[in-house]
């Protein structure tokens, strides 16, 4: 049997390195390189087409349609080094197969996310943000934070730390649909499959595939220059790397090997939406002997719940009267369980009054009940909670981002905020790669984005799962050393705002800015002296980021 073996063509791209979405560049060179870059682009996917047959390649397979996956796609379709990709979606989801009406009169969906300033930065830009704004949405700038025991609280101001707002509460749905949309609003070239997962070979032998002389490239692309994917309705297809973005029961974590450690927690989480009388502009949260209940502002006197309790109890007030329901949730965000704290006024005597010291503290900062609830507004669902962390993100052709990678537990609203953390970091650096004619398969560079973001991940994972071991044991002495933290987080102003503003996916995009415009600097700088010069040192780009 004859084989004939294609010769690889690879895009450098190296002329339009680029990271940043603004416009650093005069409008001339950027021109030219983005026509540099598209004429590159076409005569590979011509020679793709013309020596591959029926085979068609991808750029990157992302598995996995959901808000993290969508915002891989939306970050790769509004980069300049990324936009010209081939990437396919693979989703079995109706939300992508026909895109839900989301109408403003209906009442809230009760899967929502609390989003970071940091994360609303990233969507702010890949012009996403635009498209949530269209919707239902709900910024808040002050939150509340108290024990069931009656020792202590306390209370978090955006203007602490001179910033606008603290997060903002949105619907899942408005977040996919808006994600989707800015992608629509492109020309990048996405493929959708409304299918499943079911097989990854990632360097399958020669013998595995029907070789003839009409299809010859097939078998040399199976050799290991690019995965294979099988799907549930028989297709297959080859890409040069695989994005797993498909949960916590990740299949392509389980197909690519990578093995996990962590825990099942002995808690469910209950969410729903409920109603008030007044509008709710503050983030609330609870500490109860079998976990926190949250209150999260909502927008048109609506707010979130997100109970954590008992596998038992989850069962009991998911199926209890929808009258008695409510009861027990202004019980326990009010009188429930113990008292209020004691007011922090001039004045108050108490056992942590030491650490007010000789602070004046205004009447804003004294403990507020929150709204009462009236009424349930949509069904109430129960999941359980657990935490699990991937050994490994990445490997040949495979890398891991979202639930895929880590599931943390839900008290602080932290977990699609590391998923949007993954998904921009990755697409920033698959751009790295593409400056200086790197495979994007290459292990080399997806290590890169595992060494980054396991730190920001395993950070926030260690704090959260601390917190929850915390406030799982009822015990006199513990419980005061819990009121001590509260009182030192309310009256010592440095620690405040260290609190307020730790975000480790922030910190690290924070730092990630400065590292572009140094780059998108040098860059100006060499275009100016070397229009000509149509390649960039690897050794120089990386060196920035090293």
């Amino acid at each position: 049997m004859n084989r004939v073996i294609a010769r690889k063509v690879v895009p450098t791209y190296h002329q339009i390195f680029k990271l940043s979405r603004k416009q650093f560049c005069s409008d001339e060179a950027a021109k030219s390189s983005a026509a540099a870059a598209s004429s590159q682009f076409n005569q590979e996917s011509d020679a793709n087409l013309s020596l591959t047959g029926n085979v068609q390649p991808y750029d990157i397979a992302i598995v996995g349609g959901g808000m993290v996956g969508m915002a891989l796609a939306c970050s790769l379709a509004t980069t300049p080094l990324t936009k010209h990709l081939r990437v396919a979606i693979i989703d079995s989801s109706p939300a992508l197969a026909n895109k839900p009406c989301i109408k403003r009169e209906d009442p809230p969906d009760p899967r929502v996310s609390t989003v970071t300033p940091a994360t609303i930065s990233f969507f702010k830009d890949t012009g996403a943000w635009q498209y949530v704004q269209q919707h239902r949405h709900a910024y808040f700038d002050k939150m509340q934070v108290w024990d069931y025991t009656s020792l202590g609280y306390t209370k978090y101001d955006a203007r602490d730390v001179d910033k606008e707002v603290l997060g903002c509460v949105v619907e899942n749905k408005v977040l996919h649909s808006s994600l989707l949309s800015r992608i629509e609003d492109t020309d990048f070239q996405k493929t959708i499959y409304h299918s499943r997962l079911t097989s990854m070979s990632l360097n399958p032998s020669s013998s595995s595939i029907v070789v003839d002389s009409t299809a010859p490239t097939e078998a040399s692309y199976a050799r290991g220059s690019l995965a294979k994917l099988g799907l549930s309705d028989g297709n297959s297809l080859y890409a040069k790397l695989v994005v797993g973005s498909d949960g916590g029961k990740s299949q392509v974590r389980e197909l690519a090997g990578f093995k996990t450690t962590g825990w099942k927690y002995s808690q469910n989480a209950v969410i729903c939406t409920v109603e008030h009388s007044v509008e709710n502009y503050c983030a609330w949260q609870r500490f109860l002997p079998a976990g926190p209940i949250a209150l999260l502002p909502i927008g048109d006197k609506f707010s979130n719940i997100v109970w954590t309790m008992n596998p038992e109890e989850s069962s009991d007030f998911k199926s209890v009267k929808e009258d008695d329901f409510v009861k027990a949730v202004n019980h326990a965000l009010d009188y429930g369980y113990g008292g209020h704290p004691k007011s922090s006024l001039p004045g108050s005597a108490g056992m942590f009054s030491w650490l007010r010291g000789n602070v004046t503290i205004s009447a804003n900062e004294s403990f507020e009940i929150p709204p009462k609830v009236v009424k349930l507004a949509s069904e109430r669902m129960a999941f359980p909670l657990s935490l699990m962390h991937a050994n490994e993100y990445a490997s040949k052709r495979v890398v891991l981002i979202g639930d895929a990678a880590h599931t943390v537990h839900p008290l602080a609203g932290q977990g699609v905020n590391l998923g949007f953390g993954d998904a921009f970091a990755l697409s920033r650096i698959i751009a790295e790669g593409i400056a200086v004619g790197m495979d994007i398969g290459e292990v080399s560079l997806l290590k890169k984005y595992e060494a980054e973001r396991k730190l920001a991940n395993m950070t926030m994972m260690a704090i959260l799962d601390g917190f929850q071991k915390a406030y799982s044991i009822d015990f006199g002495p513990l419980n005061i050393l819990r009121a001590a933290a509260f009182h030192g987080a309310h009256f010592i102003s440095p620690l405040k705002r260290s609190i307020i503003s730790f975000d480790p996916h922030g910190m690290i995009s924070a730092g990630l800015s400065k590292s572009k415009h140094e780059v998108t600097d040098k860059l100006t700088d060499q275009t100016s002296d070397q229009e000509s010069n149509t390649r960039i040192s690897s050794t120089s780009v990386l060196s920035f980021y090293n």
